[in-house]
């Protein structure tokens, strides 16, 4: 079992959606958070330094078997990485892969691949 965290352009939410509605992904938790990252360079104003801003993201969780990592992982490239146009752009977001040590399905205490 994999945990598997994107952070994303707002934008995109709808398209990665889909993308993963497709690759019959359905369960997914979605958070609006802040941040930056290599899109945002130090500007100095005046001979002082200012902190940059931060941009809003969304971030999703997505919890699969092993065997959906990287269906999951690509349709979230192919949809989230490249703009109208097809192409691709800093600040797309990255995609974070983790071991998750076990999954407890509250309602019937399945436990492990079963409660995913």
């Amino acid at each position: 079992m994999k945990l598997i965290t994107a952070i994303i352009r707002e934008d995109m939410l709808d398209q990665v959606r889909e993308a993963l509605i497709q690759a019959e992904i359905t369960r997914i938790t979605v958070s609006r958070v802040s941040g930056h990252g290599r899109q945002v360079e130090e500007r100095i104003h005046r001979g002082e330094k200012i902190v940059p801003d931060l941009i809003p993201k969304v971030r999703l969780e997505i919890a699969v078997n092993d065997s959906f990592v990287d269906i999951t992982c690509n349709a979230i490239l192919e949809s989230a990485g490249k703009n109208g146009n097809g192409e691709s752009y800093i600040g797309s977001g990255k995609i974070f892969v983790t071991p998750l040590e076990e999954c407890i399905r509250i309602r019937t205490k399945e436990r492990g691949s079963a409660a995913i």
